[in-house]
This record gives structure tokens, C-alpha cells and sequence, in this order.
């Protein structure tokens, strides 16, 4: 059932992925090529904003910094998980691995390659606000328009 909480929420994270996107760009200067990457994040953005964050509005301020804590995680989580999924077909393609589970145990090393990539203290101060952010603009919207 769409509601405006799910919606805030949706746009907000999903503006999130996009903003730390591009200061993830800036820190690989040296990848000439991001191709969907500030895309694929912002539909992963929304979509945990709509299924995570907005489903769980309305229970005060405490809870709003909580929820919005839980839906960064989990947009940071499936975006490694997404952007590690894509490297290892990438490598598959090019006939890389000789199988699947060495396809497999790259897939997580390139994830923790790619989680250390995000240890940066911008990537992760916008991470924190736009959580806190994220979660009052959807706690305010979901008081607001029931």
C-alpha cells in the first residue's frame, strides 16, 4: 500500500545513493568508466527506502534515527552486494575463474574490496547524516499524511 512515508523515504535514500555516489567517483579517479553505477544506487536507494524505512514510520523520534540507520546499512549492503555481483559476471565472462565457488570467493573478496573503499570519513559522515535526515523527514511524513 503506497503512502507518503513510503515515498519520503524512497526519495531520500534514493537521493542518498545518489549523492554518495558521486563522492565515491571522486575518491576512484582513476576509473574512467562508472557506466549505471549513480543509477544502480539510486534504485537500490528507493527501493530499501520503500520496503525498509518507510514500512517501518511512525514510532517516534528514537525509532525514526533507527530506521534510518537500518536503511543505510541496507542500502550500503545491497549496493556492494549488486556492484560485487556485476564484477564477478564481468570476470566470468572473461573466462576468469574455474568455477563457480572460485567465482564465488572473489565475489566476497572484491565486496570487502570495495566496503574498505567505503571507509572514507566523507562517504561515511553523509552516510550518518543521511540516515538521521532520512529517518525524521519519514517519521515527519508519515505524522503528517496518514
Amino acid at each position: 500500500m503506497p503512502t507518503g512515508a513510503k515515498l519520503m523515504a524512497a526519495i531520500c535514500l534514493a537521493g542518498l545513493g545518489w549523492i554518495v555516489s558521486n563522492e565515491v567517483r571522486m575518491l576512484l579517479p582513476d576509473q574512467g568508466d562508472f557506466g549505471w553505477f549513480n543509477v544502480v544506487n539510486g534504485v537500490i536507494g528507493a527501493a530499501c527506502g520503500w520496503f525498509i524505512l518507510g514500512t517501518r514510520a511512525g514510532q517516534g523520534r528514537a525509532g525514526a534515527i533507527a530506521n534510518g540507520v537500518t536503511g543505510v546499512f541496507m542500502l550500503v549492503f545491497w549496493a556492494i552486494f549488486v556492484h560485487a555481483g556485476n564484477e564477478m559476471l564481468r570476470l566470468s565472462m572473461r573466462r576468469r575463474f574455474d568455477g563457480p565457488m572460485e567465482a564465488l570467493a572473489e565475489m566476497f573478496q572484491t565486496a570487502i574490496e570495495y566496503a574498505l573503499i567505503l571507509a572514507d570519513p566523507l562517504v561515511i559522515g553523509t552516510l550518518a547524516a543521511g540516515a538521521v535526515i532520512s529517518g525524521l523527514l519519514t517519521e515527519f511524513t508519515a505524522s503528517r499524511f496518514k
